[in-house]
C-alpha cells in the first residue's frame, strides 16, 4: 500500500507547528491534524489574566520572532494565539481541522492513523497533543462529597466568577499561584499546597528557566552530575501579579488538607474550613490515548523515548510533552530544537525505507 503522506503530525498547537516548520524545510510531505476548530492550541483556552513568563522575543517558534505586544513586557495569551495563527499562515502549513485522531495502529511498513474524518496511512507519525486536554485531579478522600463546584485550571477564566465567595485553590505550581493571586483581592481565598511554596527569585523569568532546563539535559546526556534543572530554582515564577499579591501578604500557603467534606475541607488535626468552590490547579498528564493501540506505555503512563523517538517504535516521535521529550519542549522557546531533531531523524528514516 502506498502512503497517503510521509508524516502525520497529530496536534496543531505550538509543538505541531514547530514540527511542521522543520519538516517543510527538509522537503518532507506531511499533514497536521488538529482536533480544534481554530488555531492557537491550548493558548485559546487559558484564563483571561494569563501572561507569558518571558518577553516576546524569548517566546518564539523557529523561523519567526514573536512581535512584542504594545505596552506589555510579557505578552498575554490572546497575543500568543494571534502569533500562532499568523505563524501557520506564514509558512502555509497543511493543517486539517477539526480532525480528532482516534488511534494510531501498525499497518505493515506504515502507520495507520484513524480519525473521525477518515484514515491516513503514513510512514511516520509525530504526536504533539500536549497535556492541556488531560487535566489531573488527585484522589483526595471525600472529593465526591463536596457539594460546590470543583473546576480544574482548564475551566477557570476570571476572578469575577468567584467574587465574594470562599474559594480554596489547590496547587503550588505556577497555575496555582497565578490563579490564587487573581482571586486574592475579591474572594475569601485559601491557598493550599502540598509543600511550602517555593518562589523563584524575582529576576528569573522564562529565559533563565530555558537555560536551566537545557543545562540539565546536556549534563545528563554527557554523564555528568544532575544539575537539578528548573526544579532546583523553585516552583513559582514571580510574575508581576504574583509578586504583588505575595508582597501584600495575600499569598500565604497552607498545608494540604486530608479530606473534603460536604461543605469544605478538613486537615489532619481536625481543623475545618468551609468553601463555596475548590479550584484544582493540580497539573496535567500527557494526552496519549490515541497511541494506546501501539502498546508502548511504560511506567507512569509515559512512552519510553530516545530523544523524541519512541524507543520501541522508530516511526513514532513525541514532541512537546515536557523534558522527557526534549529540554523545555513544552514551552514556545524550547520546542524548536527537539522539533528540528525529530524532523531530521524522520527525514533520515524515510531515506532508508
Amino acid at each position: 500500500m502506498r502512503p497517503d503522506t510521509d508524516v502525520v503530525v497529530i496536534g496543531g498547537g505550538q509543538a505541531g507547528l514547530a514540527a511542521g516548520y522543520h519538516l517543510r524545510r527538509l522537503g518532507v510531505d506531511f499533514v497536521i491534524l488538529d482536533a480544534r476548530s481554530t488555531p492557537g492550541g491550548a493558548w485559546r483556552h487559558t484564563w483571561d489574566s494569563l501572561h507569558l513568563f518571558s518577553p516576546a522575543a524569548y517566546s518564539s517558534l523557529p523561523g519567526r520572532l514573536m512581535p512584542p505586544q504594545p505596552g506589555k513586557t510579557y505578552p498575554d495569551a490572546a497575543h500568543v494565539v494571534s502569533y500562532l495563527t499568523e505563524y501557520e499562515q506564514r509558512y502555509e502549513l497543511p493543517i486539517r481541522r477539526p480532525v480528532r485522531v482516534e488511534g494510531v495502529h501498525r499497518h505493515g511498513p506504515l502507520l495507520r492513523v484513524s480519525t473521525d474524518a477518515g484514515t491516513w496511512h503514513a510512514r511516520a507519525v509525530v504526536s504533539a497533543t500536549g497535556t492541556w486536554w488531560r487535566p489531573f485531579l488527585p484522589a483526595v478522600p471525600g472529593r465526591d462529597r463536596f457539594t460546590g463546584p470543583q473546576p480544574h485550571t482548564v475551566a477557570y477564566r476570571r476572578p469575577e466568577d468567584f467574587a465574594g465567595l470562599r474559594v480554596i485553590v489547590v496547587g503550588g505550581g505556577n497555575s496555582g499561584a497565578q490563579i490564587a493571586a487573581d482571586l486574592a483581592h475579591d474572594s475569601d481565598l485559601t491557598w493550599v499546597t502540598q509543600r511550602p511554596a517555593r518562589f523563584l527569585a524575582d529576576d528569573i523569568d522564562g529565559r533563565a528557566l530555558f537555560d536551566a532546563a537545557t543545562a540539565r539535559r546536556r549534563a545528563l546526556d554527557e554523564g555528568r552530575t544532575d544539575t537539578g534543572g528548573v526544579a532546583s530554582l523553585g516552583d513559582i515564577v514571580a510574575v508581576p501579579p504574583v509578586r504583588k499579591a505575595r508582597d501584600a501578604g495575600l499569598l500565604k500557603a497552607q498545608p494540604m488538607f486530608s479530606r473534603l467534606t460536604a461543605t469544605g475541607v478538613e486537615w489532619a488535626d481536625g481543623t475545618r474550613a468551609d468553601a463555596d468552590a475548590i479550584i484544582w490547579c493540580t497539573g496535567f498528564r500527557p494526552a496519549l490515548s490515541h497511541l494506546a493501540p501501539l502498546g508502548l506505555r511504560g511506567p507512569r503512563g509515559r512512552i519510553p523515548t530516545t530523544g523524541t523517538r519512541a524507543t520501541d517504535e522508530p516511526r513514532l516521535h513525541l514532541l512537546g510533552y515536557g523534558d522527557w521529550t526534549g529540554p523545555a519542549s513544552a514551552t514556545l522557546i524550547g520546542v524548536g530544537r527537539p522539533a528540528r531533531d525529530a524532523a531530521r531523524e524522520i527525514a533520515a528514516l524515510l531515506k532508508e525505507t
